[in-house]
């Protein structure tokens, strides 16, 4: 809800005011709007607004109703009465007041941001997604813990978690990912490839970009040479091979596709729309091009669209970088400038790289 994600929210909200949702789906959204209290006020401006929009059509329908009723006995307008003067009167009053209701429904819904809150929801798609499909898996689990309870099995539950992806920024140990893979985590553990697991904290969150930026904070982690990759600043073309690597199993796992949009949901400026078949275990990964550039960082894919996926510009995350308090830093941020991948084929470049990625488990 950190800045679909916003616009499926409103189809899901939509879907609980209606009373469509199941008893297990109406639990999973009122416990995601509990969570995330800038969601929760979006669905009550939400419910405010369908309130004053129905409250106005109720209006409209006893204006049309009392309308029809006056034709109908209605004198010629020589011979008006004074009971169908002020009726009359009335009925112009009544239109006034209308008109006044709207004018008074929308200035609020635009003074308080409403319309932002609907334009920047394209933004948002991705994550939403994630975190309520992350609500609906971890009560799934917490209903299952509690039946294995009272049948006396698995009396110890396994934690509850889940993996996604992040990759090294710099050889020193900081690593990027998705805000909403850690969002709400207790701790976090990178394990590379070859099985490793280290203890990572949060240095800093751009909800609204959807980035987290981590750092290795385990002793047992020896800092790299450098990283093999550069980043890139400015933006690809559309048609752009493009690949990745990502964490949808335990078990690397290669993509590749082309620059299918400059632009992500909905126009989202921040975002490229991918053509790369993406699964959750996916988001956080990196995004590069042929010459192993990074170009961006998977945020999520487009429900109901085959191999439509977004991936946030790398520009947003070096703003993003830039931004970050100077004592919230271990060391500074120093971006690689040397890339040792352009003049190797793809094989050798996916080989060089895989040191660099990590499985992202959030407990």
């Amino acid at each position: 809800m950190s800045s679909m994600r916003r616009n499926e929210f409103m189809d899901w909200a939509d879907q609980y005011l209606r009373g469509e949702l199941s008893v297990d789906d109406r639990f999973a959204f009122e416990k995601f709007c509990l969570d995330y209290p800038e969601f929760h006020q979006i669905f009550e401006e939400h419910k405010r607004f369908i309130s004053s929009w129905k409250e106005n059509e109720r209006r409209g329908l006893f204006k049309k109703s009392l309308h029809r009723e006056s034709l109908h006995h209605q004198a010629p307008a020589k011979n008006d009465t004074a009971i169908i003067k002020i009726w009359k009167k009335l009925q112009m009053n009544a239109g006034v007041a209308a008109a006044v209701a709207l004018i008074s429904v929308f200035s609020t819904l635009w003074l308080t941001g409403y319309f932002t809150s609907i334009k920047k929801a394209s933004s948002d798609y991705s994550a939403l997604r994630r975190e309520m499909n992350t609500v609906k898996k971890n009560v799934n689990e917490q209903n299952k813990a509690i039946q294995n309870i009272n049948n006396g099995k698995d009396k110890i539950p396994t934690p509850i978690h889940f993996g996604a992806t992040g990759f090294m920024l710099t050889k020193d140990g900081y690593v990027v990912t998705n805000y909403h893979v850690v969002n709400g985590a207790d701790s976090v553990h990178l394990q590379n490839n070859k099985g490793q697991a280290f203890k990572a904290q949060i240095i800093y969150s751009d909800i609204e970009k959807d980035i987290a930026i981590l750092h290795i904070s385990d002793s047992t982690f020896k800092a790299a040479k450098s990283v093999p990759y550069t980043f890139k600043r400015q933006i690809s073309d559309i048609g752009e091979d493009i690949f990745t690597i990502g964490f949808p199993r335990d078990e690397a796992v290669y993509g590749q596709g082309y620059l299918s949009s400059k632009t992500g949901y909905a126009g989202d400026t921040i975002a490229y729309q991918i053509s790369i078949p993406v699964n959750p275990g996916n988001s956080g990964g990196p995004v590069l091009d042929n010459q192993g550039n990074i170009i961006g960082i998977i945020s999520g894919k487009q429900k109901g669209i085959d191999g439509a996926a977004f991936a946030i510009k790398t520009k947003e995350l070096i703003e993003t970088l830039n931004r970050i308090p100077a004592d919230s830093l271990k060391g500074n941020v120093v971006l690689n400038t040397k890339n040792t991948l352009s003049n190797l084929t793809r094989t050798e470049q996916i080989k060089k790289i895989q040191d660099y990625i990590y499985i992202v488990k959030v407990y």
